[in-house]
């Protein structure tokens, strides 16, 4: 996995998001599936990075929830990655259909279960403009049969 700054151009946002790779960054990128958790803003550019260096005697810890150590980041890492294989053995994969599956379900119109799929970004936004509960999973996960 690796961390990047990246920041919204349209209104200045700044955020970190996680990758597998710089090859998914760009993947995604130019799939139009990168964009702001702020205002979802779809243009998002890399911004400037610099090495998180706590104050001498500050315990190694960033500001916030965050820690330094890379242990830590790594068993919290670790934790996500363990809580979202979980939940996704739990629920039906419905591929490309995500969209129109989730909003079946939401109005009653489908059996209630944990599915997960794919979705554009539109399909995303119209989701949550409707108030269908969704989220996105953090980490990359291959439809069944493919390869993550």
């Amino acid at each position: 996995m690796i961390i990047f700054d990246l920041r919204c151009t349209a209104a200045g946002h700044v955020f970190e998001a996680w990758f597998g790779s710089s090859d998914d960054y760009r993947d995604q990128q130019a799939r139009g599936l990168v964009s702001c958790p702020v205002c979802g803003g779809a243009k998002v550019e890399k911004a400037p990075m610099a090495p998180a260096v706590p104050k001498k005697g500050g315990g190694g810890q960033l500001p916030g929830l965050f820690s330094s150590d890379p242990g830590t980041v790594k068993r919290m890492m670790g934790a996500l990655a363990t809580m979202q294989r979980e939940l996704v053995a739990k629920s039906d994969w419905v591929g490309d259909g995500f969209a129109s599956e989730a909003r079946a379900i939401h109005l009653g119109e489908a059996d209630a279960r944990s599915i997960h799929g794919r979705a554009t970004r539109e399909d995303a936004r119209s989701l949550a403009e409707d108030g269908v509960p969704i989220a996105p999973l953090l980490f990359p996960v291959a439809a069944p049969g493919e390869e993550n």
